[in-house]
């Protein structure tokens, strides 16, 4: 079986994430192939999509949200994502046992003894007014039939895992800043959520094993489960085996992957690319070492925004009073601090309402 190097894995990762080339396509359309982007900071996906598209303009984002084909949802991981219309309608189901699974795994005492189907019947009849509301408006709604759990809890399972929910621009708009107010995806898409095979069958998983090999791949069983937050997708595996090919990384695990999907030439050049924070080019793996190495592994977990140089991380950066400003975690040339910095001056001119191309690189780490 082929081996796949860790520089051959992080081109491929690159070509599929649309970092090794940027791509010209509607904003949608990344956003479908990427499989959503990771959102729980809500300025960050501007950023993402800014370093993958050609000619990204925010406000077509913005309009996307608006417009309903576009939202903000409680999915995989149980974080916050923003994803297609379309596929939040066709997944969040196969999602849901993941995501009570995970909010009891926080508040287990808490909401020990609480019926959850009957907590999600009486959060349902609230919500059915179609008024958005809070997480903590829904909880204290029921706290008196529910005095126990205490409103994060209540709040946490309702909002997070019992009742598919969206949330409601300005919340996610570009340079908008927006508490959280939700409503039930049935109201907002006018639709409900696509119910679960009738026959047992499991096409949902199906779809998601390809989608994610896609734009992941190629990648083990244990990343696609560290992306979904699912365990359940052997089977979906199984069931589509025939139709991928394998290989092993330098591990000796196995990879799968799609046959026609791009795998570069591990020697392809790779441009400085900057990532915002919790990107899934980085969590979307168990084995993140093709793209960040495993001393900075947990940069990307506490939300630190990335910089990759010749396709990894290298840097971090942040913004301070309009200028983009660039701390190296291992030594840089000076070939690497100026094409940073180039690319650094670009982003600062995006993200600055008054077009400053401030940037400062800091110095190298001894």
């Amino acid at each position: 079986m082929t081996v796949l190097d860790t520089r051959a894995l992080n081109r491929a990762t690159l070509a599929r994430q649309l970092l090794l080339d940027q791509a010209d396509m509607p904003v949608l359309d990344a956003v479908t192939h990427l499989c959503g982007l990771q959102a729980q900071e809500p300025q960050e996906p501007f950023v993402g999509l800014w370093s993958r598209l050609r000619a990204f303009d925010p406000a077509d984002l913005s309009k996307l949200l608006i417009g309903r084909s576009v939202v903000r949802t409680h999915l995989m991981r149980r974080t916050v994502h923003l994803l297609s219309a379309d596929d939040v309608l066709a997944w969040r189901a196969r999602h849901d046992g993941m995501l009570r699974g995970r909010v009891l795994g926080t508040y287990r005492r808490e909401l020990d003894g609480v019926d959850l189907d009957e907590l999600a019947a009486a959060g349902l009849k609230v919500m059915g007014d179609g008024e958005p509301r809070s997480m903590g408006e829904l909880a204290r709604a029921l706290a008196d039939r529910w005095p126990g759990p205490g409103p994060r809890a209540l709040g946490e399972m309702l909002v997070a895992a019992l009742i598919p929910m969206v949330q409601l621009p300005p919340r996610g708009l570009w340079r908008t800043k927006a508490g959280v107010r939700n409503v039930p995806i049935s109201f907002w898409l006018g639709r409900e959520v696509d119910p679960p095979a009738p026959d047992g069958s499991d096409p949902v998983g199906q779809a998601l094993v390809r989608r994610y090999l896609a734009a992941y791949g190629p990648a083990a069983t244990a990343d696609l489960r560290a992306w979904s937050g699912l365990t359940g997708l052997p089977a979906a595996v199984a069931a589509i085996r025939d139709e991928l090919i394998s290989f092993r990384d330098e591990r000796g695990r196995e990879l799968l992957d799609l046959p026609d999907a791009p795998r570069p030439d591990p020697d392809t050049p790779a441009p400085v690319r900057f990532l915002p924070a919790f990107d899934n080019a980085i969590l979307g793996y168990h084995d993140r070492t093709r793209i960040i190495d495993d001393a900075h592994r947990g940069l990307s977990v506490a939300g630190e925004r990335v910089v990759l140089l010749d396709g990894r991380v290298a840097a971090t950066w942040t913004v301070q009073a309009d200028t983009v400003v660039i701390t190296p975690l291992r030594r840089f040339s000076r070939a690497d601090r100026d094409t940073v910095a180039e690319r650094g001056r670009a982003l600062a001119a995006f993200l600055s309402e008054d077009g400053s191309h401030r940037v400062q690189v800091t110095a190298s780490p001894c």
